[in-house]
C-alpha cells in the first residue's frame, strides 16, 4: 500500500516507549520491519537516525527517521487517518487527550523506576507519590471504557506499557494497584484482550526478570 512500504521501527523488547509504537502500528494494521537494539552497544543506524537523543523507539518511514514515542503515535495517526482514529477529531478533546498523555510521559516512568531502585524511607516517600500518581488517572479514567470514552486512543496506548511492568513494582515495593486503583487495574486487564495489545505487551515475569537484572546492576541488591 501506498505510504506503507519501507517502515522500520527501532527499538528494545522491554521499553514501554517503544511498546507505544507498535501498539499504534498494530491498531492502523501495518507492516514493519523490526530492529532489535543492543542499548549497550547502539547500532550506527540508531545513532545516525536519532543523533541528538540516540534513544529508541525510532520509527523509519521511507528513509526519514521520527523520534520520541509520543511524536511518533501521532505521526502515525496523521499518515494512515482512515484506520482506527487515535487521536480524537474533536481539537478540544484532541488537547485533552494530549495533556493526559504528557502527564504519562512526566510522571509514570519516574514514578514506576523510583519503585524498583529505591530502599527504606526514600521507597515508602516513592509509594505514596506513584499510588497519588495512579489515583489522578483513575480519577481522569472514571467509569469510561476507556481514557477516550468507547474509543481506544492516544492516553490508552500512553500509559498500557507501563502496566507490563505493574507486577514488578509491586514485588519490589509492596504495593498493590488493584488497591490502590482497582478502575486503573480492571481497565488495564480489559486493554489487554486487544489484540493490538495482547501480542506486544511483554510477560510480565519477564519484565520482572529485567528489573532485577537492573537491581544488580546498579547495585541495589
Amino acid at each position: 500500500m501506498a505510504g506503507e512500504k519501507e517502515v522500520k521501527l527501532l527499538d528494545f523488547w522491554a521499553s514501554p516507549f517503544g511498546q507505544r509504537v507498535r501498539i499504534a502500528l498494530a491498531e492502523k494494521g501495518l507492516e514493519y520491519d523490526y530492529y532489535e537494539e543492543n542499548l549497550a552497544e547502539k547500532s550506527e543506524l540508531l545513532l545516525k537516525s536519532n543523533p541528538v537523543h540516540k534513544k529508541i523507539p525510532v520509527l523509519i518511514h521511507e528513509g526519514r527517521p521520527v523520534c520520541e514515542s509520543l511524536i511518533i503515535v501521532q505521526y502515525i495517526d496523521e499518515v494512515w487517518p482512515d484506520r482506527n482514529p487515535i487521536l480524537p477529531s474533536d481539537p478540544y478533546s484532541r488537547a485533552q487527550a494530549r495533556f493526559w498523555a504528557d502527564y504519562i510521559d512526566k510522571k509514570v516512568y519516574e514514578g514506576g523506576y523510583k519503585l524498583w531502585k529505591l530502599k527504606g524511607e526514600e521507597l515508602e516517600e516513592a509509594k505514596k507519590e506513584f499510588v497519588e500518581i495512579l489515583q489522578i488517572l483513575e480519577g481522569e479514567l472514571g467509569d469510561k471504557e476507556y481514557f477516550g470514552g468507547k474509543n481506544f486512543g492516544l492516553v490508552d496506548i500512553a500509559m498500557l506499557p507501563f502496566s507490563a511492568w505493574f507486577y514488578a513494582y509491586e514485588a519490589y515495593s509492596g504495593l498493590s494497584v488493584e488497591t490502590e486503583a482497582p478502575k486503573l487495574a480492571a481497565w488495564a486487564k480489559r486493554c489487554s484482550e486487544r489484540e493490538s495489545v495482547a501480542k506486544t505487551l511483554p510477560d510480565p515475569d519477564k519484565v520482572y526478570e529485567l528489573a532485577g537484572l537492573l537491581r544488580k546492576r546498579s547495585g541495589v541488591e
